[in-house]
């Protein structure tokens, strides 16, 4: 395989889904979530937090929607 890829411009596009326990949230963030136990936060590459939403189809969603590419976080 003799593909080339700018890898550099990829990873200006990725984003990564991670699961967040809304016990470990800031109080005035947990009184927002209501009864979800969990939540999912979207974060650049840099570790920028950029969205909280209420489940991992919605980051997804969210994601691709700004044109970006969502990966898996643990």
């Amino acid at each position: 395989m003799d593909t080339k890829f700018d890898l550099e411009k990829i990873s200006q596009n990725i984003v990564y889904v991670k699961p967040v326990v809304t016990a470990d949230l800031p109080t005035e963030v947990q009184d927002q979530v209501g009864d979800l136990d969990q939540i999912y936060a979207v974060h650049n590459a840099s570790g920028e937090q950029l969205a909280l939403v209420a489940d991992r189809k919605l980051a997804f969603h969210l994601a691709r929607e700004h044109k970006m590419e969502p990966v898996t976080l643990h």
